[in-house]
């Protein structure tokens, strides 16, 4: 069973506080260790004791010029050839003198070989690299350990992303590992104004992050209040950047999100160069964008490849189908329930003799479609591949013929469902917000007809247009309206008018 936890608190927390022959939660809260001990022996027996024996934490003494030295790492998450060869094998087979008070230099300058070095006094600082996958090194009378850069973490190869399929664009995408994503993401930026600072939230996880930036181009106020939300997030464990996207988010109550996520390095590395913050997460291969605006969830990188005509037409596709996929359920409803006049009257009469044959009323058949239509899709996304196909089928077969035939769903239902649903999935980054509203639409017009929807509308563009996220508005360039951005909102201009004007954050602050 999974335990959600969250802001330090489990799901039996309280039961366990209640009972004495169970761990207290109290008790499990981290402790400072102190500084590193002048015994090398006694700092390898802590961190043998702090791990109660894990097999994957291995503890080697040996000895360097008649001095006893204990080497500390986490077998797994790092490269342990390397150790043998470049630390472990120069330092015990030094016959010479170290110099004495300059120990540790001289073993960092004459005998091991890795580049990426420091040195620790304290000993929870050390355990902490120790799980990032470095190695301890522990040299007798000394009360610093050093801390080598040996990490080797197994990790999924570069392959091409999932979501955000471009038909033009690279070929790669982010994966787990933070220091192969900023590689990526300097290999499409190279320049000495991008800036990637490390810090590291979750009480528990010590989850690392990227908090990635263009410096002279990002407001420094929202760089700021950025930080300070990471800073103050309350929770034990980060897995992912899900956890983060509340935190960063606009406190409005509404389904829509001023965080956008990208799994494309060059995506990523676009919105940097356009004066906005990222953040990469060590762990996922989703990024963090924000802000990121409404009419942004309707362009793609193709569109600044293709002729600037194309990529008008296809975002006005996009925006249409958006549209679509909220009101077209919910329009048809209200049309078939309340204003009959506004259909043909062939068409109507061909649409009421196949939903008099049906057992629902057009409201209750539009919600039961879209419940099975999103149950076959949660199916297919949950289900292992090898039988995923078995899903389509059944559900078209299920949703297509049989409940047609069987007079529980119509067909002209059917067809709605059916737009609906590819219209959806146009621009994936909006199908949550735009699954939960499709249904609240087809409630109003079964009960109010067109006006609701009118009015429903109207109350969703005024929601979206306060919605703010550090100085930002959702709906810019449109709500407010600044005539010079529309160059490259649902419409695109050329090239060269693009290049003289650098979009910034900064110029669409209130």
């Amino acid at each position: 069973m999974n335990i959600p936890i969250i802001c330090g608190e489990t799901f039996f927390g309280d039961f366990m506080k209640s009972r004495d022959d169970f761990l207290l939660v109290e008790d499990v809260k981290e402790m400072s260790l102190g500084a590193v001990n002048k015994s090398a022996v006694e700092n390898g027996r802590i961190i043998k004791e702090i791990f109660g024996g894990s097999f994957d934490i291995v503890v080697k003494k040996g000895y360097c010029a008649g001095k006893c030295v204990v080497f500390a790492n986490c077998d797994g998450l790092c490269d342990s050839m390397r150790i043998c060869e470049a630390i472990i094998n120069p330092m015990l087979r030094f016959q010479g003198e170290l110099t004495k008070g300059y120990e540790l230099d001289y073993i960092c300058t004459h005998l091991i070989y890795s580049t990426e070095q420091s040195r620790e006094k304290d000993l929870s600082s050390a355990v902490m690299m120790l799980l990032r996958g470095c190695l301890l090194v522990f040299l007798e009378g000394e009360s610093e350990c050093l801390v080598l850069g040996v990490q080797h973490y197994p990790e999924r190869s570069i392959q091409e992303p999932d979501t955000g399929v471009q038909e033009f664009g690279a070929r790669e995408g982010f994966t787990e590992n933070i220091k192969t994503n900023l590689t990526l993401l300097r290999k499409k930026i190279c320049s000495s104004k991008l800036c990637a600072e490390l810090s590291e939230v979750g009480k528990q996880s010590k989850t690392r992050i990227l908090i990635c930036y263009m410096q002279g181009r990002v407001e420094k106020e929202m760089l700021l209040r950025v930080k300070r939300r990471l800073e103050k997030l309350e929770m034990d464990t980060v897995l992912g950047s899900g956890y983060l996207r509340k935190a960063l988010d606009t406190k409005a109550i509404t389904p829509f999100t001023m965080v956008g996520q990208t799994e494309r390095p060059d995506v990523f590395a676009a919105k940097l160069c356009e004066g906005k913050i990222g953040i990469i997460v060590d762990g996922t291969p989703f990024a963090l964008v924000v802000p990121e605006l409404f009419v942004e969830k309707f362009q793609t990188l193709d569109d600044y490849i293709n002729r600037p005509y194309y990529a008008t037409f296809m975002r006005g596709v996009r925006f249409l189908a958006f549209l679509i996929s909220i009101f077209l359920p919910g329009m048809f409803v209200a049309i078939g329930l309340f204003h009959q006049e506004m259909i043909p009257d062939d068409m109507l009469f061909n649409i009421v003799l196949m939903e008099s044959n049906t057992l629902f009323t057009l409201t209750m058949e539009a919600l039961v479609i879209h419940f099975i239509y999103e149950t076959v899709r949660e199916a297919g996304l949950r289900m292992p591949k090898s039988i995923g196909h078995a899903v389509s089928i059944v559900g078209a077969l299920v949703i297509g013929d049989a409940a047609v035939t069987a007079g529980l769903i119509g067909a002209p239902m059917l067809i709605i469902v059916a737009l609906t649903a590819i219209c959806s999935l146009v621009s994936s980054d909006l199908y949550q917000p735009i699954s939960v509203l499709r249904i609240l639409f087809i409630l109003v017009g079964g009960f109010s007809g067109l006006y609701g929807i009118f009015i429903g509308g109207a109350v969703l563009v005024v929601v979206l247009s306060s919605m703010t996220a550090y100085g930002v508005p959702y709906l810019a360039p449109f709500s407010p309206f600044r005539w010079k951005f529309l160059r490259d909102s649902i419409f695109r201009t050329s090239t060269n008018k693009l290049e003289k004007q650098i979009f910034r954050i900064k110029n669409l602050r209130k």
